[in-house]
């Protein structure tokens, strides 16, 4: 299948140079006036968002954008040579920043970036996000996770949050920050495994004017945006040897250059990073350093999966419910306890993302104003087959390998018998795991024992949820 073609949003009027310069990198362009941006990226779908900042107009759409569409690259278009003014862009949120007059080539090269942080991050899914003062919870589990962010948070100690996907790491490290002395400062996050190595570093440290094709002016980096707040890096686990060295060399030194400068910037940030996979375990393999993860390990800060936590459950759906209700314009929808006792059966290996994005559905196609057990039951089945836990024996019956799996319905009688396409789900599933499994997490090694290419792995797994 032949790629999409990228499309660009410019918002503040098209002149022609500006145009062909996109259109040259075989970008469709479509435009904006600011008060239509927000509803133009709402109804398609967008790489890049081109917004003259030279008015306040323009300059005070860049952090709605930013907020609003995260996977949407956003270029700040300045007047040649003002430094203050695109360091205010970055820091309000623009991903890139290009000149007035337009360069062809400094453009370009911003929206291949574009295209590139695209395609990576396509890969990976962002859980629905609650604002981190609702990092919600009272099962045992989260109440420890709740009185460690209370004590680690006052001071500035480097903090490694761990857990599965999906299980809201990224909530965590928002509460460190707003409960911080750092919290009027920047919180910038960095996805690490979203962007290639070249990429990630000027992410990271910023770059001077000419130190590669295509940097026609200096823009500062991820650490310099965050400074005097916090930096959180996501995925901290996927990061390259040759990052690692130049990483340890920032938090144990607190130093830095610019790509292709000389002088050495002072770094006042907290870090916070986290990860899904076992660092001391690739520090035995050989793959992650040790003087990083000890670096990296100062405190501590375990995220439950949800099966560890399903007292939460109710909690969870009901609050979710709520957001998602007002967000679709809808009355707040409840539900039954039948449909919350089914919810928390379910062993959810995708954790708390993938409850939102099931209760979410459910707002939005339930007729209301009660959402009852064959609803959820009946969204279930129409998903790959959720393993579940019964509270009491005899809930659900026994599967292969002793492993407890929910009831299909064909023409309302319970069968274990289920559709062969979802057989067929479950037996690819599981020979993904198992690949991964052999292979330590060294995708390229799995997908060559699995005889298939590297970019089918990656829609593999995103199809399901596997990390």
């Amino acid at each position: 299948m032949r790629p999409a073609i990228p499309h660009a949003l410019i918002v503040g009027g098209v002149e022609p140079a500006l145009e062909h310069a996109v259109t040259s990198r075989s970008f469709r362009v479509s435009s904006a006036s600011p008060a239509e941006a927000v509803a133009r990226l709402e109804s398609g779908r967008f790489e890049a968002v081109l917004v003259d900042a030279r008015g306040p107009d323009g300059r005070s759409l860049i952090p709605v954008l930013a907020e609003r569409f995260p996977d949407v690259t956003v270029i700040a278009m300045l007047a040649s040579g003002a430094d203050g003014d695109a360091f205010d862009a970055l820091r309000a949120g623009a991903t890139e920043t290009a000149g007035w007059p337009v360069s062809p080539e400094e453009l370009g090269y911003a929206l291949d970036r574009a295209v590139q942080r695209t395609r990576q991050v396509s890969t990976v899914s962002d859980p629905p996000s609650f604002p981190a003062s609702k990092l919600l919870g009272s099962s045992p589990a989260m109440k420890r996770v709740h009185e460690l962010i209370e004590r680690i948070a006052p001071g500035d100690a480097t903090v490694l949050i761990r857990g599965e996907t999906g299980t809201g790491k990224e909530l965590v490290a928002r509460a460190l920050h707003e409960h911080s002395e750092r919290s009027a400062k920047p919180f910038i996050k960095t996805h690490v495994a979203a962007l290639p190595d070249a990429l990630l570093e000027s992410e990271l440290f910023g770059y001077e004017k000419g130190a590669f094709t295509g940097a026609a002016a200096r823009k500062p980096g991820r650490v310099e945006l965050a400074q005097g707040g916090t930096l959180f890096l996501d995925e901290i686990g996927e990061l390259s040897p040759a990052v690692q060295v130049k990483l340890l060399r920032l938090i144990q030194d607190r130093e830095y250059e610019r790509l292709g400068g000389t002088q050495a910037l002072k770094a006042d940030v907290r870090f916070i990073t986290a990860t899904h996979r076992d660092l001391q375990h690739m520090v035995e393999q050989g793959s992650f350093r040790e003087d990083l993860y000890y670096r990296l390990n100062v405190v501590s800060i375990w995220m439950p999966p949800l099966r560890a936590r399903r007292d939460d459950v109710p909690l969870l759906v009901r609050a979710s419910a709520e957001r998602f209700a007002s967000a679709a314009g809808k009355p707040t929808l409840e539900f039954d306890e039948a449909a919350i006792a089914l919810l928390r059966a379910q062993r959810w290996p995708g954790n708390v993302r993938q409850l939102l994005n099931l209760v979410e559905r459910l707002v939005v196609l339930s007729p209301g104003p009660i959402v009852k057990a064959e609803e959820v039951r009946r969204e279930l089945e129409e998903q790959v087959s959720f393993a579940t836990q019964a509270s009491q024996a005899g809930d659900v019956p026994i599967a292969e390998g002793g492993s407890t799996v929910g009831p299909s319905f064909v023409e309302g009688v319970p069968s274990t018998v289920r559709p062969l396409r979802e057989e067929v789900r479950r037996a690819e599933r599981r020979a993904l795991e198992k690949a991964l499994s052999s292979a330590q997490g060294n995708r390229s090694l799995a997908a060559r024992m699995l005889g298939v290419s590297r970019r089918t792995l990656y829609t593999k797994l995103d199809e399901h949820d596997l990390e």
